[in-house]
């Protein structure tokens, strides 16, 4: 169990290490870090139970719809929100960087608890693949809603609302295709790896652009 655990968590604990240790200012990592972590843990049972709910209640027939469309949805919308109400108007909320990393945290803790409930139930031979694929494409997911969230805390009220929708949006937006090219069995190896690499070249930019924009 303690191993299984390890394996679980370690891809998310080196995902968020390498985007703190990207901050061009060193400092200790925040309490409120870490709560960003838990906070994302925690929503992964309600986001799981409305899932169940709408599966077994067949309230969508449709695959692609539930899959690509409201798992996408839900799952974006509760880091969102969490990020919303708990980190944005924190006071350690107080550089543009520091939406990478609390977006980056809430995403890992959502995809560490849904890794760990994944590996207990199918073991580890897909713990390598959901490494790189599920739990990166999670943090990556979280840095891209953290940079607008980043954007939106420093610019006027105007552009601050754009921004805070742009945050949902464009996470909503690259988890649907993510999941979507999963639901096309026969050929989702090969399009996973020209969309995932997308992915890590879209966020690092969105990380490059962040550090720029806390030095002005």
């Amino acid at each position: 169990m303690l191993i299984l655990l390890s394996v679980a968590i370690a891809p998310a604990l080196a995902l968020l290490s390498y985007f703190y240790l990207r901050r061009d200012i060193a400092e200790e990592p925040s309490k409120l870090l870490l709560h960003t972590f838990i906070y994302g843990a925690i929503i992964t049972f309600p986001i799981l139970f409305i899932q169940h709910v709408i599966q077994e209640e067949k309230v969508i027939s449709s695959i692609f719809v539930h899959q690509a469309l409201v798992t996408s949805a839900l799952e974006e919308f509760f880091k969102w929100l969490i990020l919303i109400i708990a980190i944005y108007k924190h006071v350690e909320f107080n550089d543009p960087y520091d939406g990478i990393l609390y977006g980056a945290s809430v995403s890992l803790g959502f995809a560490t608890i849904e890794n760990i409930l994944y590996l207990l139930n199918f073991g580890m031979d897909q713990a390598f693949l959901r490494a790189l694929l599920p739990v990166s494409s999670h943090a990556l997911f979280g840095v891209v809603m953290g940079y607008y969230l980043g954007r939106a805390k420093f610019s006027d009220d105007k552009i601050a609302k754009y921004e805070i929708a742009y945050a949902f949006l464009a996470s909503f937006m690259l988890h649907c295709v993510y999941n979507s090219i999963l639901i096309i069995k026969g050929i989702d190896l090969l399009l996973i790896v020209p969309f995932m690499l997308f992915l890590w070249l879209f966020g690092l930019s969105r990380v490059k652009k962040a550090q720029i924009f806390s030095r002005i």
